[in-house]
């Protein structure tokens, strides 16, 4: 029998009871529950990617071509794929034994590709070694000190300890020293002084629509004589090292086309993102080129991400915001409206000296939380989230019981964060790839949603069947950007990162935690699609996710596998997706 534990006030799963064993997430031993999270979302991505089901309340897996199987029992099961296994074994014909993350990588990742490809497969297991790793620092880390970040904002952004539920490799950073993590990881709270480069403005590349020329907003972040007829560039100190050993970057700095001004400044903090910082009391967030290879791809600014947000800025400010933000006023995008870089033949795109300017909206004591920090779990002495404390606290303020609140709190954030992006696909015909970690919503001081932010450059999808009402409002619009796709490619998209991702990712988590019933919560969305307000925004996902038998869904494993990097190629071709069962459909 399936183990779902639902219903169960949230105080009493932290540390399961009865006839179940302590939740192996909270193993004393650091390396212990890091291997335990490893091989959790392994076995996620295996069940969203093949259907697999639990077969006697263990999920099942043939490898080694049926002469082995893997084997982990359910802690509990999520229709929306957030599952809690045990800890796994391997059975072969001489009998169990507990098997570690890496082989479970090796083991699936043969078992899923088709013709298994060694060098992949080696690629996966490395990679889930360094994640394993850095998890384990991770919470080693976070066990040892009590202290937060200095504001709610950061507090989320560096809340992800585990990383995304539904991804192989979700701490894996390739390329990163012990150091170097120490510094530049959030989840460790670091924090470091950006290096700075002064660009000659024969060579400087930039775009503004902040009010005032990029290279006058970096001069004032730099702070510091600049040498004459030069540009201050912000880079982050990892990539500064690396530039430095690219030819065509020596070359610039030996012909004296760039000056290397070295670390300075106050310091910067990361945020979920990890190449996009924060520092509090200035006005600008800098999302940097990092060649680090993080998850599936390396995050270097390309020219079309930075044209696009720029772009987005300028139609946003050319009616379409007012427009919006009289329909919905609790949500905005937080705007990119400049960036700064270096334009020279032997650079390339991405060159890796370009950097996005990102407006800061919020003050210290705004509850902007992105999503995915919110609904992290917390492995710290008991396996919690922030989302169970707020909602914990707002029980506590109201008397009312756990599932009742959480299931106010879900519509609330429907009608803050999703509705208004409802909007935009509907009535401007702009898809944002509104997943939990592009997502911030806004709370109130109880605790309520009131709002909501998107954040990225880099996710929209401008659909072709808008074009000329689009370009009617900003001529030229996506012609540098490569913004606009097929309506299908949009559908597609849009379905994944906001429905699946997004919406039945914050149910899983309250299944998952224990906060709610997950199908109550599904019965709560369907209200939700069905009613006169998701229909007025005329976006076609509410009918889909209400209809379609099959949802296509992003296959974090199988992507890793085919060898993808995700910001490369055509946005049709750039992951693997898979068709999975849709949970909204029916009764």
């Amino acid at each position: 029998m399936v183990t779902t534990l639902t219903g169960v006030p949230p105080a009493a799963v932290v540390r399961a009871t009865g006839t179940q064993p302590p939740d192996p997430l909270l193993h004393d031993d650091p390396a212990a529950a890091a291997e335990q999270a490893a091989t959790e979302s392994l076995l996620r991505c295996w069940a969203r990617e093949t259907g697999a089901r639990p077969d006697g309340g263990q999920l099942r897996i043939p490898v080694l071509g049926g002469a082995a199987e893997l084997a982990a029992p359910v802690r509990h099961w999520s229709v929306c794929g957030w599952h809690r296994f045990g800890p796994v074994t391997v059975r072969t014909a001489d009998g169990d034994r507990p098997v570690d993350a890496v082989t479970v990588a090796a083991l699936v990742a043969g078992a899923a590709a088709e013709r298994p490809d060694p060098g992949q497969i080696a690629d996966l297991t490395a990679r889930v070694a360094d994640s394993v790793g850095r998890t384990a620092e991770i919470l080693a880390h976070r066990r040892a000190l009590s202290a937060t970040p200095p504001t709610p904002f950061l507090r989320a952004e560096q809340a992800l300890l585990l990383g995304h539920p539904l991804h192989p490799t979700p701490k894996s950073r390739d390329g990163l020293g012990p150091a170097q993590s120490a510094a530049y990881s959030p989840e460790l709270h670091g924090t470091f002084r950006l290096h700075w480069y002064a660009v000659d403005r024969s060579l400087l590349a930039a775009d503004s629509a902040a009010g005032r020329p990029a290279e006058q907003l970096t001069a004032e972040l730099y702070g510091r004589p600049l040498p004459p007829g030069t540009a201050a560039l912000p880079l982050h100190p990892w990539q500064a090292r690396e530039l430095a050993l690219r030819p065509a970057v020596a070359d610039l700095l030996d012909s004296g086309l760039l000056h290397d001004l070295g670390p300075s400044g106050e310091p910067w903090h990361p945020t979920s993102s990890v190449r996009t910082v924060c520092r509090p009391g200035t006005p600008w967030m800098l999302k940097l080129s990092l060649a680090l290879r993080i998850t599936n791809s390396r995050r270097e600014n390309l020219r079309k991400e930075l044209h696009r947000g720029v772009e987005v800025h300028r139609l946003l400010e050319a009616g379409l915001g007012a427009r919006w933000k009289a329909a919905h006023p609790g949500f905005d995008i937080v705007r990119d409206p400049a960036w700064i870089g270096v334009d020279h033949p032997a650079l390339g795109d991405p060159g890796g000296l370009d950097t996005v300017l990102r407006q800061q909206p919020f003050g210290p004591a705004d509850r902007a939380l992105c999503v995915a920090g919110l609904v992290a779990e917390q492995p710290i002495g008991r396996l919690g989230s922030q989302l169970a404390d707020v909602l914990g606290e707002l029980a506590a303020r109201t008397g009312r019981p756990m599932a009742t609140v959480a299931t106010e709190w879900f519509l609330r954030y429907l009608d803050a964060v999703v509705l208004p992006i409802l909007w935009l696909d509907g009535r401007a015909g702009i898809a944002l790839e509104a997943h939990q970690q592009n997502s911030l919503v806004l709370l109130d001081a109880e605790g309520w949603p009131t709002g909501g932010r998107y954040r990225d450059n880099q996710g929209y999808y401008f659909r072709a069947s808008h074009t000329d009402r689009l370009r009617a409002q900003l001529p030229a619009l996506g012609e540098t950007s490569d913004t606009f796709v097929p309506d299908a490619v949009a559908d597609e998209r849009f379905a994944y990162y906001v429905g699946i991702n997004h919406i039945l990712g914050l149910i899983g988590a309250f299944g998952s935690q224990q906060l709610a019933d997950e199908q109550l919560l599904l019965a709560a969305l369907r209200r939700f699609l069905a009613g006169e307000r998701a229909a007025a925004t005329g976006s076609s996902l509410p009918a889909h996710l209400l209809d379609a038998p099959t949802l296509r869904c992003k296959a974090n494993l199988l992507t890793r596998l085919h060898g993808l990097d995700e910001l490369v190629g055509p946005v049709e071709t750039q992951s693997v997706y898979v068709a999975i069962d849709n949970p909204v459909a029916g009764a």
